[in-house]
This record gives C-alpha cells, sequence and structure tokens, in this order.
C-alpha cells in the first residue's frame, strides 16, 4: 500500500509496504527510532507508547499493534519528537529527570508520550492516563508527581499546532484489478469491495488482529482498513435513540454513556486503557465474536439493534440475535457492522465487571443488568452476562422469575436459584465454573442493595 504521514514532523511517503507491518517494527527498524520499545508486543505494557495526531486531535496509542497504514494522512510524534527542536526538552521529560521518575529506563519513553500527549489534551486524571504504562522499576509515586508537576506548564510550540499540518493522502490509481487491501473512505466503497472479497479482514483499531500478526504471525490475507471510512464513525442522537457508528472508539462512546449509562461509562473505563480504548471500535467489539467483550452484556442489557449491510442490502437484528454459538454469529460472508442503535430509555443500568485486576483485565464474569419497575412490582428485567456461555448471554429464566414480582430481596434470591438453570459455566484459568456462577447469582443481589441505596462499590466502601 502506499502511505503519507508526517514522522516528528517530517514528511513521508511510503510506496507498497506490506499493510500489516507495524508502526513499532517500521520505526526500529527502517528509521532507528529505537525509543518506542517492544514489551509485551500486545499492547498491554504502554512501552511502545506513540502520539498520534489528526483532525480529531492528539491521542495515544501503541505502535505495537498499529498497522501502517493507519497511520496514512496522520501526524505520528514519538518520543524522539517531544524535545523542542532548539533541543529543549518537553516538560515530562524533564520532570521525570527532576523527580526520579526513571531506574532502568526501559518504559520511560512511553509514560512520557502518554504523559505529553495528556499534557497536550489537558487530561490531569493521571491513574487513568497512565494505567497502560507499566513500571517494574521505580514505582508509580515519583511517575506520578513528574506528571503532576507538568499541570502549570505550557505546551511546547512544536506540539500545540500538530493538527494543522496533516498531510492529504492523495488517491491511489486505478488499476486493472481491485486492490486487495483498500482504505475506503466510505461504506458505499467498503460495501462493494467486501461483497467482492468476502475472505478479506475488516481492520478498524486492530487491539484484537494486531495479535493476529503479532503472537500468532497468521497471513491475513485481503484487507480493508476501516480507520479513514468517514461515515462508520460519529455517534447521532435523536429523541428516541443513540446511534453509534461501528467505527466509534471506545473513548469516544465513552462520554456519551457518562451522560445517559453512567455505569456503562465506568466500564468502558476499564477497557484495556487509554491506549486501547483510543484505537478499539465498538463495532469490533461486537463483530469479534468473544464470549467475554464486555461492550455486548451492556448493549444487550439496553436492548440495542445492530444494524448490518452487504452491498446494498441492510438489516437490523437484536443485538442478542447476532451471537449464535462459540466462534459463531449471524453475519454473513461480505457483510460488516455499520451501526449499533440504543433506545433511549430511563437509566436503570448497572454494569458489573469482575476480573483479577482493575485495570487493563479481561473479564471473569461481566453482569449487566436493567430492571424497570413502578416502585412495587417488577415489569421488566434485562440480564446479559459475559463470560458465563460461548456467547454473551441473557439469563431468561431469572428475568422470568423478576417479572410481575414483588420488588423484594426474596424476589431477588428466588431468581438467583433460577440462574442456575440459565448458564452451565466453564472453569478455566481465570474462574471456576461454580465461582462464575455464585458471583454471577450475587450480582443480582448487588443490583437490589444499590438499587436501593446501599453503597455496594468495593472502591467506595469506607470504614
Amino acid at each position: 500500500m502506499d502511505i503519507t504521514f508526517l514522522l516528528n514532523g517530517e514528511s513521508v511517503s511510503l510506496h507498497d509496504i506490506p499493510p500489516t507491518t507495524t508502526l513499532l517494527d517500521w520505526l526500529r527498524e527502517e528509521r532507528g527510532l529505537t525509543g518506542t520499545k517492544e514489551g509485551c508486543n500486545e499492547g498491554d505494557c504502554g512501552a511502545c507508547t506513540v502520539m498520534i495526531t489528526d483532525a480529531a486531535g492528539s491521542r495515544a496509542l501503541n505502535g505495537c499493534i498499529l498497522f501502517m497504514p493507519q497511520i496514512n494522512g496522520k501526524h505520528v510524534t514519538t518520543v524522539e519528537g517531544l524535545a523542542a527542536p532548539d533541543g529543549a526538552l518537553h516538560p515530562a521529560q524533564q520532570s521525570m529527570i527532576d523527580l526520579h521518575g526513571s531506574q532502568c529506563g526501559f518504559c520511560t519513553p512511553g509514560f512520557v508520550v502518554s504523559m505529553a500527549t495528556a499534557h497536550l489534551n489537558g487530561a490531569t486524571d493521571y491513574d487513568t492516563q497512565l494505567a497502560g504504562n507499566l513500571c517494574r522499576c521505580t514505582g508509580y509515586a515519583p511517575i506520578i508527581r513528574a506528571a503532576e508537576s507538568c499541570n502549570d506548564q505550557p505546551v511546547p510550540d512544536h506540539l500545540r499546532f500538530l493538527a494543522n499540518n496533516i498531510p492529504r493522502t492523495k488517491p491511489q490509481a486505478a488499476r486493472a484489478e481491485p486492490p486487495t487491501h483498500i482504505q475506503p473512505s466510505t461504506t458505499d466503497e467498503l460495501a462493494e469491495w467486501y461483497a467482492a472479497h468476502p475472505d478479506a479482514t475488516l481492520v478498524a483499531g486492530a487491539t484484537d488482529v494486531g495479535l493476529w500478526v503479532t503472537k500468532q504471525f497468521r497471513t491475513l490475507g485481503p484487507i480493508a482498513f476501516l480507520n479513514n471510512c468517514a461515515d462508520l464513525h460519529g455517534i447521532t442522537m435523536t429523541e428516541d435513540s443513540i446511534r453509534v457508528g461501528a467505527a466509534t472508539t471506545l473513548s469516544e462512546l465513552e462520554p456519551v454513556m457518562q451522560e445517559h449509562h453512567p455505569d456503562f461509562a465506568r466500564m468502558i473505563r476499564r477497557y484495556g486503557a487509554v491506549q486501547v480504548r483510543n484505537a478499539a471500535t465498538i463495532g469490533g467489539n461486537i463483530a469479534n465474536g468473544s464470549p467475554i467483550g464486555d461492550g455486548p452484556p451492556a448493549l444487550i442489557a439496553l436492548g440495542a439493534t445492530l444494524h448490518l449491510r452487504h452491498g446494498d442490502s441492510r438489516r437490523e437484528i437484536p443485538l442478542e440475535d447476532f451471537f449464535i454459538d462459540y466462534g459463531k454469529h449471524d453475519r454473513a460472508p461480505g457483510e460488516f457492522v455499520e451501526a449499533i442503535t440504543i433506545p433511549r430509555q430511563r437509566d436503570t443500568l448497572r454494569c458489573y465487571k469482575l476480573s483479577k485486576r482493575f485495570d487493563q483485565d479481561i473479564s471473569a464474569v461481566c453482569g449487566c443488568i436493567s430492571i424497570t419497575g413502578d416502585g412495587q412490582t417488577i415489569q421488566t428485567a434485562r440480564l446479559a452476562y459475559g463470560g458465563m456461555a460461548g456467547i454473551p448471554k441473557r439469563a431468561a429464566r431469572a428475568e422470568a422469575a423478576l417479572i410481575g414480582q414483588p420488588w423484594s430481596e426474596a424476589t431477588m434470591q428466588g431468581a438467583m436459584r433460577a440462574m442456575a438453570d440459565d448458564f452451565q459455566p466453564l472453569s478455566d484459568m481465570r474462574a471456576s465454573a461454580q465461582y462464575r456462577l455464585q458471583t454471577a447469582q450475587n450480582m443480582l443481589l448487588r443490583y437490589f442493595h444499590a438499587a436501593n441505596g446501599i453503597e455496594t462499590d468495593v472502591q467506595g466502601v469506607r470504614a
């Protein structure tokens, strides 16, 4: 593929670059920019953090699972590009020196790029901004102090206006044969090409597909990169619904959910780290069909509708019907997720993510519950779980045990017993089957107590 981008202010044009070349490998092997490190090579440690800027602003991303076509038409800033042209260090670099935020130094460039991006964006919630950067030497106290010391420092001029100089990518010349790798700018273009290449791989954020290459060493075949497909992005509000484009990132979805369903937003905050959420898309979170994706249980509990497209044909299905069995879902070859629609509703949703770590961990169980009633009798109940079956799944028997019953702890206990007939979870490295079932049942009791004003958040409980 042919791509054009800026690298630390310098224009770069590449021709016929293999589409699954990662930015990390290209920086180190082709440009000798070794400040961007390879740690985990799967987007968990943050040693490869780079700053990517486009018309939407600047964000931190993991270079190890970022394919080169994804930076087409963007500005890449590595740790080598943070210092000013006259050599003056970025405030984040200087503060790490002054406050002893580095020992072995391996993780330091990634931390500094994350700090510089947060500094540029005015983000000061450093427990969140730096959750995707791991250090095994210094401990986080001096690093957090270094980040905080930058708060009152001005953004360096050479970084302040990065978005003003984004290169315009030139259309690729027409060829006799349809290209095997494309970067469409519209869903119409994508639909036509994907219908003709139904075995192709669609790459949006690459937070999942990237590992197919870096860990499984798979050859992907034809690829469509969706990051420039403008009409797959964005969120549209109407009186009745919230329509979310499939290529909308979790970082873009979080503030909208914070306004309408804040418990969903709190769970999104625990999805990977900032670098992952800046890349991962809600459509990809659904389309990969994972039984442990955190997005589908919340969306199912909200009664979301999935919009699918194949060529010029479109169809809609309830999201819960998309998942058929482990590794199997209702999507024909050449068909792709175009959008998700969430009905506007009174917020009764609570999301419970159970994992061994608070940040950056895969759920052992994810439970999302929405119950409505008149204060005396339960009228509707939607209980959706991930990690309890081969697919995200509703607890139908537990729901039936709730609807029409009094709003009481006894009703909840009855539904908890009924839930044992809804799921036959597996035991694996994350949790035993018994633990999964018991904790899923306890989430329903937790929902009842929280709805009655009893504090159930372990991070909020105080002695």
